[in-house]
């Protein structure tokens, strides 16, 4: 084994560690997670201080460098105890992807503290103008409303995604020219975060709206997500990654950690109680048996798919970057873990019977969690309709991929 492969094995181990030991005070403090509707803040910042925010970045961007398959399976073990913790881990880590556009000075102002609790949305839903600053310095005004921005609460550093214009937006579209993609850095007191996260599911992850009204930033704080494949680091296997499939995937691990987490404790249940009208203990019960062996199977086989998936995709990243039957083969297993993770999620909620019907129950909880995060566009089931789509038509739009 090479020192390289030595070192990633020991920082592997060493993060799945430390997720598994994160695990029981996740649980116990899930009501609370859930009551704030956010991370309480003192475990975002021992969460991140434990490194599960730079799980993904390479050292040089201040992260750890691990593969996508560690990062996964660090959030897929969050999950067993809490799924909010693991779904604001997966947007800290995957929002500091960007820092690899980010110019040295501003990089070094945002790792000013190593530990930085970072937060995003990469959807564009934000206009960005080229505007001097009051010093005459170069920089944008931007104005937007972005949705969905898990972890805000807790971040140091929010970005949001733009388009970019010319300047002159009349010119811009007289040229045809599509407006540029960029990500927005903004500080927390510079954008308004509305409290509006008040649902079923990952209740605890704070993914509340937020907004910019004209704020003005150094041109430093915009970054092009494009401009990577031109830097040092477009040759870095991370950025060979496809973007959606990376972004996409520790949701269908953390469904996995959540689907475990079911079939565990309906284990647990079983052994005690007595349902009603019945003189056995539900263990006993040859429709639980069948059950169990039934959800066990089914995560094993979609941990199985997705897990292959990700290290066949990881392996090609590591000379070239992805082509089409990898993107597909990355997004349909992801939702195909997301899928049966509900389903058996859903089944062990059945099996467990009233027992899982109160607030407390992680079972309840993991329900409602698996239910919000099968909402998300990344692992809807479009994803398959347009993978399905590649197979019969070779001119299909796959950007989507």
């Amino acid at each position: 084994m090479t020192a390289a492969g030595a070192s990633h094995d020991a920082g592997h181990q060493d993060m799945l560690t430390r997720a598994a030991a994160w695990v029981p005070a996740l649980r116990d403090r899930s009501v609370e997670i859930d009551r704030l509707r956010q991370l309480p803040q003192d475990l975002a910042e021992t969460l991140a201080a434990d490194g599960f925010y730079r799980t993904l970045v390479p050292p040089t961007l201040g992260g750890l460098g691990l593969s996508p398959a560690t990062f996964a399976t660090v959030c897929e073990v969050l999950a067993t105890g809490n799924a909010s913790a693991a779904w604001c881990t997966f947007i800290g880590a995957t929002s500091q992807i960007t820092f690899a556009a980010l110019e040295a000075d501003q990089l070094a102002e945002v790792l000013a503290d190593p530990d930085v609790i970072t937060a995003g949305v990469f959807a564009p839903s934000g206009l960005a103008r080229p505007a001097a600053g009051p010093d005459g310095a170069d920089g944008f005004v931007v104005s937007g409303r972005w949705a969905w921005a898990s972890g805000s609460h807790n971040a140091a550093w929010i970005s949001g995604g733009v388009q970019v214009s010319g300047g002159d937006s009349a010119e811009d579209e007289a040229d045809g020219e599509p407006p540029r993609i960029g990500r927005a850095f903004f500080r927390p007191a510079e954008i308004e975060l509305h409290d509006d996260w008040f649902t079923s599911g990952l209740r605890g992850s704070g993914s509340s709206t937020f907004e910019a009204h004209e704020v003005w930033v150094p041109a430093t704080r915009v970054a092009f997500e494009g401009s990577i494949l031109q830097s040092a680091y477009a040759d870095e296997p991370l950025y060979r990654m496809p973007l959606f499939g990376l972004l996409a995937l520790p949701i269908g691990a953390i469904a996995l950690g959540m689907a475990r987490a079911c079939v565990s404790e309906v284990m647990r249940i079983a052994q005690a109680k007595v349902p009603m009208g019945s003189a056995r203990t539900l263990a006993q019960r040859p429709a639980l048996h069948s059950a169990v062996g039934v959800a066990d199977t089914e995560v094993r086989a979609a941990r199985t798919l997705l897990y292959a998936t990700i290290d066949a995709a990881w392996e090609r990243a590591q000379h070239a970057p992805a082509d089409l039957e990898t993107r597909r083969n990355l997004r349909t297993a992801t939702v195909h873990a997301m899928q049966t993770s509900l389903r058996v999620i859903s089944s062990m909620n059945a099996a467990a019977g009233g027992t899982a019907v109160f607030e407390s129950s992680p079972l309840q909880r993991h329900l409602r969690d698996a239910q919000t995060a099968s909402a998300h566009f990344m692992v809807a089931m479009p994803v398959m309709e347009l993978a399905g789509r590649t197979f019969f038509d070779p001119e299909a739009d796959t950007s989507g991929l």
